[in-house]
C-alpha cells in the first residue's frame, strides 16, 4: 500500500519543478518580448509562479515535518484572478498602439502549452487523492492554471486579432448596437 503522504509529497516535489521553470520561461519571455503588454502578462505570471512555488514549499514543510496537510497555504494568495481584467485595461489603454512580433505569439503559444500542461498535472492528482485538503489546494491550483491559460488565449487573440478580440470582448454588435 502506499503512503497517501509521501505520494502528495512526491506531487508537490514535480510541481515545485513545473512552478520553477515556469518561473524561468516566464522571466526570460519578459526579456525577449518586444510587445510591453505581453512583457506585463508576463510578469504577472512570474510573479503567480513565486506565490505558487511558496504554497508548494509551506506544504512541503508541514507534510515532511511528520505533519498533515492544512489550509494554511490559504493565506498565500494568487494575483491570477486578476490577470484577464489586466489584460483588457491594457488592451483599451494602448489600443493603438499594441503589435505582435512572432517571437511574442510564440512565447504566447510556449505558455498556453506549459499552463495545459500543469492543468492536467494538478487535474490527475486531483482525481487520485482522497484527502479534503489536498484536494482543496490541488482545486485551487486548477482554477489559477486555467486563470493563467485564459490570460495567455486573451492576449495572443488580441495580438493576431485586434479587431476580433474588440468586438467579442466590447459585446459591439455588428449593426453598431452594444
Amino acid at each position: 500500500m502506499t503512503d497517501p503522504i509521501q505520494c502528495s509529497i512526491d506531487m508537490l516535489n514535480t510541481a515545485l519543478e513545473m512552478e520553477e521553470k515556469g518561473k524561468a520561461f516566464y522571466e526570460k519571455a519578459v526579456k525577449t518580448c518586444g510587445n510591453p503588454q505581453c512583457q506585463e502578462i508576463f510578469s504577472a505570471l512570474v510573479k503567480d509562479e513565486v506565490l505558487h512555488q511558496e504554497r508548494i514549499k509551506q506544504i512541503h514543510d508541514t507534510l515532511t515535518s511528520g505533519k498533515c496537510w492544512t489550509r494554511d497555504w490559504e493565506s498565500i494568495e494568487s494575483t491570477s484572478e486578476n490577470l484577464g481584467v489586466l489584460f483588457q485595461n491594457l488592451a483599451a489603454r494602448e489600443r493603438k498602439k499594441m503589435k505582435a512580433e512572432t517571437t511574442d505569439v510564440e512565447a504566447l503559444d510556449i505558455g498556453l502549452d506549459f499552463e495545459l500542461a500543469s492543468v492536467a498535472f494538478y487535474q490527475d492528482h486531483r482525481a487520485r487523492t482522497a484527502d479534503p485538503l489536498e484536494a482543496a489546494f490541488l482545486d485551487q491550483m486548477i482554477l489559477e492554471e486555467k486563470e493563467h491559460w485564459k490570460a495567455l488565449k486573451d492576449t495572443r487573440y488580441y495580438l493576431t486579432d485586434p479587431e476580433g478580440w474588440f468586438i467579442e470582448k466590447e459585446r459591439a454588435g455588428l449593426d453598431g448596437a452594444p
